[in-house]
């Protein structure tokens, strides 16, 4: 009794699968799977289905195993041996199956298989091995993979359909190009070096610059015995030629930082290395799109040497000709200070004519405040033109996606493991291709546009002048940086001066003044503004005395009470001759008055909601609460001023307990009179809302942050400063006000405003370069087709036509989604009729 079984596979032999059978055998117990080769069924290739060979072939010593998604197989295979055959490959190649060996062939792979395995580890990283399940015939099936990505790679550059062939390919061309990223001929008008220098930025070049050690290498095999089957194809620099330049230069000694302890740098020469002949990789990257550039990967021999990366860095930009560069790297400040010099020990083909070009140094956002201050201004995408909110941080959000692979390439050969990366960092940048996708520029330009309007014109122009100055050369040492503060640091004990000004000005205000009987409307009113603020004291004293108060405690209570109440109820006989009706409100709200004198209710005009009321004495009370709001948004200022600085001196200079219980004790002070100032503008805004609905403002919690606040939680190109630092005289020096702050600020918020503005016009730019490449890429793809049309090979003309059509849909979805940010004009033309969303993955092999 036998059960047979055949696979759901095409059965078309010239393009398809041949069908794969295996029978299971009764052996008298249970069934037993056996193959058809044992029951003496052969598979013929290099005929149609039924035709019968004359001189067939057996494989080598009749073994032949093939791979397939449902199992390996054992197969009695014949070849061809007619006059017309082919050879033994391409007759395996026409049945759809890949050949381990192009001599003698015993064991091959189903495109179906080898196609499986290729999406599954971009998807999921699985190596090889885990996806065998056997070592059986694990070294034909990792020469298999390694010829399948790089025959695919070639094929979906177009090599296949070059007159050259594949001897013709030279260094980079196999890579998958960013279609955001500028590049003459292919996504660039014909006129745009013409461009004003206004509009010349928006053609620059953003790289990033950055290394991984996970992606490690093993003391494993040579490149004598595992060569890449890749040159420098891709994204992986050519071999020979770069470890040459590491072995020459090898003894050369790399400079210390004069930053901040960078390990790249110090540690460059005592990363671990023992067992390994890679400790990691070094990249260049396209800092606003995140993907691979041409040439811009290399092996690290020991840690992240200037060596390495100066190579990689002039390697990829032989590939670009544009006359802006932007590069960001997180040691920017230490690696570029000899980088022309340095340039000079690469080969010809590596240099760049750096004189001729516009190109500058950042340090990433997210690496910035580990450098020295002064780097945080020089080397800042924040606060440097044209360069929109551009961060740098790209190579980072990209590890995350190679890393998974790095324990399956670490004990792979060289060649192996390169081209193993390459085709996962291609499969990074397809998706990238396909996965391309006005608010903060209003919003920033309208913090700007209420911030500038409350600068003084002089302090205006003075800080327009030295910022222009500065951005047009921020590395020049004789210009003045105007984002970096000139003042200095406060200390305790001028913390401790100001707030004993700060009282004096208490003092000078009036507070303890004694009563007049000749009483003017404007004295009442301010009398009983004052009251109002000595009830607030009193008050906070009782409530922090808690009930185990002394009784000296008590008494000096007892005292101010009484006090309290004299002054009340003298200015009360003044009041009720102004607004006889507040005589009602007082009977009606009598409470023990010695015991309680901070809560006694004094009825100012504000708190009768307009009835019975003079309206002069309404608006004398309007004009002094209104003095009173600005005087207590001023004294905040100079306390969370004086609080930030305290904070950072405390912070860097204060040790040990004692000196910490001072410095607590001091803030603790502060705080107090910062909490006392929320509370008499909010009385005051109290009142005035009571008034008139005139200002708009309330002060929340939120709106109490320092002018620079060095514990704030929000991005630097999306911080914004509280209303409370946008008050007219914000920059008045006169009273004693942080003006070097505000000056840093005005700098800064300007920068942020124009950071986004430029945002906005770089986006809409790399848009119609997106549109631009893809309408290029489709064209060169027709153009393909129609050379093989001459030759009249059908296939390569029908791949040339397939992926002509994937840009061309890929750009009319872009141009659909993209169409409300664009201008007017549209480069496609228009389309009417959407075609559907191509494939995300890379197009299969036909």
């Amino acid at each position: 009794m036998r059960n047979c079984t055949v696979a759901p596979v095409s059965s078309r032999i010239t393009y398809g699968y041949l069908p794969i059978i295996f029978m299971s055998e009764w052996n008298g117990q249970f069934f037993e799977r056996v193959s058809l080769k044992s029951m003496g069924l052969r598979v013929q290739l290099g005929h149609a289905i039924g035709e019968w060979c004359i001189l067939p072939r057996k494989a080598f010593n009749d073994d032949f195993v093939l791979v397939d998604a449902n199992g390996i197989h054992e197969i009695g295979l014949d070849f061809c041996g007619c006059t017309t055959s082919q050879t033994h490959t391409r007759q395996l190649l026409r049945a759809g199956w890949f050949p381990s060996t192009s001599t003698n062939p015993r064991t091959a792979a189903t495109f179906r298989v080898l196609h499986q395995y290729h999406i599954l580890s971009f998807e999921s990283k699985a190596s090889a091995y885990e996806f065998y399940h056997s070592l059986d015939r694990y070294e034909s099936f990792m020469r298999m993979v390694c010829e399948w990505r790089h025959l695919v790679m070639l094929k979906h550059s177009g090599r296949g359909h070059d007159p050259s062939g594949v001897a013709g390919t030279s260094e980079g061309q196999c890579a998958v190009l960013c279609p955001a990223c500028p590049q003459p001929g292919k996504n660039l008008l014909d006129n745009w070096q013409d461009a004003p220098k206004a509009k010349g930025w928006l053609y620059g070049l953003f790289l990033a610059i950055d290394a991984n050690f996970r992606l490690k290498r093993r003391v494993v095999s040579s490149d004598e015995i595992d060569p890449s089957l890749s040159q420098g194809w891709a994204y992986f620099v050519e071999e020979a030629s770069y470890k040459s330049h590491i072995s020459d230069r090898a003894e050369d000694t790399q400079e210390k930082s004069t930053c901040s302890s960078h390990n790249a740098v110090n540690m460059a020469d005592t990363k671990l290395s023992q067992g390994l002949v890679a400790t990691g990789v070094g990249t260049v990257d396209c800092a606003r799109h995140n993907m691979k550039r041409p040439n811009g990967v290399g092996d690290l021999q020991k840690g992240e040497k200037y060596l390495n990366m100066d190579y990689l860095f002039f390697s990829t930009l032989q590939h670009s000709t544009v006359d802006v560069l932007n590069v960001s790297y997180d040691i920017a400040c230490q690696w570029h200070k000899h980088l022309w010099s340095r340039m000079l020990s690469l080969p010809p083909s590596h240099h760049l004519n750096y004189l001729t070009r516009t190109i500058r140094f950042f340090v990433p956002k997210f690496h910035l405040p580990a450098h020295v201050s002064k780097c945080q201004t020089i080397f800042s995408f924040n606060f440097t033109r044209f360069v929109g909110r551009t961060d740098g941080e790209a190579p980072e959000r990209g590890w995350s996606n190679i890393n998974p692979v790095a324990s399956s390439t670490k004990g792979m050969g060289p060649g192996c493991r390169r081209d193993t990366l390459d085709d996962h960092f291609g499969d990074w940048n397809w998706k990238k291709v396909v996965g391309l996708a006005q608010t903060e520029k209003a919003e920033h330009g309208a913090a700007f546009e209420e911030f500038d309007s409350v600068i003084t014109s002089e302090n205006r122009v003075a800080w327009k002048v030295e910022m222009e100055a500065w951005e047009e050369n921020p590395n020049d040492t004789t210009v003045s940086n105007p984002l970096q503060l000139k003042g200095i640091a406060i200390t305790q004990a001028s913390a401790r001066l100001n707030l004993a000004q700060l009282e004096a000005e208490d003092l000078e205000r009036g507070v303890d003044l004694s009563l007049h009987p000749d009483v003017s409307p404007s004295v009442l009113i301010a009398s009983g503004i004052d009251l109002e603020e000595e009830q607030r004291r009193l008050k906070a004293i009782a409530d922090n005395m808690g009930i185990y108060a002394t009784d000296t405690q008590k008494l000096s209570i007892l005292r101010m009470r009484m006090s309290l109440h004299r002054k009340t109820e003298s200015w009360r006989r003044t009041q009720l001759l102004y607004v006889p009706s507040v005589q009602v409100l007082v009977n009606m709200s009598a409470t023990s008055a010695l015991e309680n004198a901070e809560l006694m209710k004094l009825w100012l005009l504000s708190a009768l909601n307009g009835n019975a009321c003079d309206l002069h004495l309404q608006h004398i009370e309007w004009e002094l609460r209104f003095a009173q709001a600005h005087d207590a948004l001023e004294e905040l200022r100079q306390c969370l001023h004086v609080h930030c600085s305290l904070l950072n001196f405390k912070r860097e200079w204060i040790r040990g307990q004692g000196a910490n219980t001072r410095a607590q004790n001091a803030l603790a002070c502060i705080h107090a009179r910062q909490a006392a100032c929320v509370k008499r503008y909010r009385t005051a805004w109290g009142a005035l809302k009571s008034l008139a609905q005139i200002l708009k403002k309330d002060l929340s919690d939120d709106d109490v942050k320092p002018l620079i606040d060095p514990f704030a939680t929000q991005g630097e190109g999306r911080r914004r400063l509280t209303w409370i630092w946008m008050m007219d005289s914000v920059d008045n020096c006169a009273d004693g006000g942080d003006v070097d702050g505000v000056r840093v600020e005005w700098c800064k918020s300007r920068a942020r405003a124009l950071c986004w503005a430029e945002e906005v016009d770089l986006l809409q730019e790399e848009m119609h370069r997106v549109l631009l490449f893809f309408n290029w890429q489709a064209n060169w793809w027709e153009g393909q087709g129609v050379l093989q049309a001459v030759a009249r090979d059908e296939g390569l003309r029908a791949y040339a036509s397939r992926q002509a059509n994937i840009r061309r849909r890929l750009a009319a979805h872009f141009d659909r989604i993209w169409a409300p940010f664009t201008s007017p004009q549209d480069i496609l033309g228009n389309p009417t009729a959407m075609l559907p969303l191509p494939d995300l993955t890379i197009p299969d092999m036909p």
